[in-house]
C-alpha cells in the first residue's frame, strides 16, 4: 500500500521535502500557511560554505553536501519544467583588509577543496582585480575568488520547487496546521477544519513550529532573528556579477534583473510584525555604502523581512521526533538556510520513506530542543 506523508512548513527544507516525494511512489501533501515572514522568502543566499571559520564539522558536513547537492536539484526542476529557479553559479569574492588575512583562508580552502572539490578554482586576486568583477566596490582589499560559489532567490527557487511537486501529483493545501493526538493517541493534522491523518508527518515550520506542537502540550527551544534584506536597482546588467563576501557579517550579490541585493541585519529579540524599520535599512546602507560607495546611486526598490530560526547550539536539528513515531523534524538551519536546506529536506524525506539516508539523525538530535511534554 502507498504511503501517505504530509509535510508542514513550505521553507526551503519542507518545500525540498515533498518535491523529492513527489517523485517517489507516496501520497504526498504539502501544508503552509504563506506567512509574509517566511525566512525563504525573504532570503537571497549565497552559496559559499567552504569559506565560512566555523569550525563546527557537524554544521560543516551539512552546508558542504548542501552545496553539492544544488547541480543536481536544479537539474531536476529544469527536467521538470522548472527554469526560474533563482539559482546560478556565478563565483564569489571573499574581501579581507589584511593579506594575511586573505592568504590564510584560501589555505583553508585548498585544503578543503580535496573533499569538496566543487568549489572550483581558487585564486588570490588584488584590488583591481576586484573591482572589474564587481565595480560597485570603492574601498582597498585582498580577495580571494571561488569560481563554484554561486547565489539563489529563496522565493524563486521555493516556488520552483513547490510548482514541480505539484506537477508530480503533490498536493498544496494552504491553511494553519495543527497537529493533535486522536483518541487512538495516534498524531493527525488538523488544517481548515479537515483532519489528516498520514504514515509519517515531517514538520519543518521554522520559527512557527511551536505554534503547530502547542495542542500536543510540546514545547521545545526555538528560537529566531529577524533579518531585513535590501534591493537595489542599477542601470548596468548585473547577472555575471559575481557574490561579494566583505569583512564582517554583511554580503552583496546580484540578480538578473539590473537588482543588488544587499544584506542583512541581525535582530534578537523583536516581534514578528514583519515592519521595515528605519534602523534596518540604516544600518544595511551604511555597511553597504561603505564598502561599495558607487551604489549610492543605485535606485532603492524594496526590503524583504524574514525571520531565520535557530536551535540550540546553532547546529539543525533533523530526524523522529522522540515518542512521536510518526512525526520528524526539521528546524533551526539559521542563516545558512538556503545552502543546506535542500539537502537537509531531501535526506529527512528518505527518512521518511524508509530509506537510506546520508544523514545521521544522532549527529542532529531532535530531543535536545524538547523543553517540555
Amino acid at each position: 500500500m502507498m504511503k501517505k506523508i504530509i509535510v508542514i512548513g513550505g521553507g526551503i527544507a519542507g518545500a525540498s521535502a515533498a518535491y523529492y516525494l513527489s517523485k517517489q511512489p507516496c501520497e504526498v501533501i504539502l501544508i503552509d500557511r504563506e506567512d509574509p515572514g517566511q525566512a525563504t522568502g525573504a532570503a537571497a543566499g549565497i552559496i559559499c560554505p567552504w569559506l565560512s571559520q566555523r569550525r563546527n564539522k557537524k554544521w560543516y558536513f551539512l552546508v558542504k553536501e548542501g552545496a553539492a547537492y544544488y547541480p543536481e536539484l536544479i537539474e531536476e526542476l529544469q527536467c521538470d519544467g522548472e527554469t526560474d529557479t533563482g539559482y546560478k553559479k556565478t563565483g564569489g569574492i571573499a574581501l579581507h583588509a589584511e593579506r594575511s588575512k586573505r592568504d590564510k583562508m584560501m589555505e583553508r580552502a585548498i585544503e578543503k577543496r580535496e573533499e569538496a572539490p566543487e568549489i572550483g578554482e581558487i585564486n588570490a586576486i588584488d584590488d583591481e582585480q576586484i573591482k572589474q568583477l564587481f565595480p560597485y566596490l570603492t574601498e582597498e582589499y585582498h580577495g580571494l575568488h571561488v569560481t563554484g560559489a554561486a547565489r539563489v532567490d529563496g522565493r524563486k527557487l521555493r516556488q520552483s520547487l513547490i510548482r514541480a511537486m505539484q506537477k508530480n501529483g503533490g498536493q498544496l493545501i494552504t491553511g494553519d496546521a495543527q497537529l493533535q493526538s486522536d483518541e487512538t493517541k495516534s498524531v493527525t493534522v488538523l488544517v481548515n477544519g479537515k483532519r489528516h491523518s498520514a504514515d509519517r508527518i515531517i514538520l519543518a515550520a521554522g520559527a512557527w513550529a511551536p505554534e503547530v506542537l502547542k495542542n500536543l502540550h510540546i514545547k521545545i527551544d526555538v528560537s529566531y532573528q529577524k533579518a531585513q534584506i535590501s534591493h537595489l536597482g542599477v542601470a548596468e546588467e548585473t547577472s555575471e556579477l559575481p557574490v561579494v563576501m566583505p569583512p564582517g557579517d554583511q554580503y552583496l550579490l546580484a540578480f538578473d534583473d539590473q537588482r543588488i541585493v544587499a544584506g542583512t541585519t541581525h535582530e534578537n529579540d523583536r516581534p514578528m510584525d514583519d515592519k521595515i524599520t528605519a534602523g534596518g535599512i540604516a544600518e544595511i546602507m551604511g555597511k553597504t555604502l561603505a564598502v561599495a560607495g558607487h551604489l549610492s546611486e543605485a535606485e532603492y526598490l524594496e526590503t524583504r523581512v524574514g525571520y531565520r530560526p535557530f536551535t540550540p547550539g546553532f547546529l539543525p536539528v533533523a530526524g523522529p521526533f522522540p515518542h512521536i513515531p510518526k512525526l520528524l523534524f526539521i528546524n533551526g538551519l539559521g542563516s545558512s538556510g538556503l545552502t543546506s536546506g535542500p539537502f537537509i529536506g531531501k535526506e529527512v524525506a528518505k527518512i521518511a520513506l524508509g530509506q537510506e539516508s546520508n544523514i545521521n539523525p544522532e549527529d542532529y538530535p531532535v530531543e535536545n530542543i524538547i523543553k517540555e511534554r
